[in-house]
């Protein structure tokens, strides 16, 4: 999707306009581009981190507490990275115009739901459908 739609500075996506038109799509491009350009940083700056050491700690109590938190920091970066292929993953979506729709019944998401999950792929009742089934099949586990 070329970025011809021009927002203004305040616009928000409203239940008075009609649902993903072009305003509310290039509202969501703009705001999943910024996510992933943060998330992308975030992860530049662990590299830099990482990449600077620091593991020769003479007491092992601080090299065991910096292992440590470099471990979480890793763990976090790779949940980003899987943040950033569902961030891509929804760019696509709203290039094929596909965007907002929930995949399972084809219903709109809702724009609450994707201001605050822009990644959302399913309606509030089928997210909490799959949910109850996982919890289901949790149980029986």
């Amino acid at each position: 999707m070329d970025s011809a739609v021009s927002l203004p500075p305040d616009y928000k996506p409203s239940e008075n306009e009609e649902y993903m038109n072009e305003m509310q799509l290039e509202y969501f491009r703009q705001k999943l581009l910024e996510w992933k350009k943060s998330l992308i940083g975030q992860s530049m700056d662990t590299l830099d981190e990482l990449k600077q050491g620091g593991l020769n700690q003479p007491d092992q109590i601080d090299r065991a507490s910096l292992e440590s938190d470099k471990a979480l920091e890793l763990r976090t970066r790779d949940r980003a990275r899987k943040l950033i292929s569902k961030i891509d993953e929804a760019l696509k979506r709203i290039e094929d115009k596909t965007y907002g729709y929930c995949e399972e019944t084809g219903d709109p998401i809702g724009l609450e739901r994707l201001e605050v999950r822009p990644v959302a792929t399913l309606s509030i009742e089928a997210q909490e459908r799959h949910e109850r089934m996982e919890k289901t099949y949790d149980d029986e586990v």
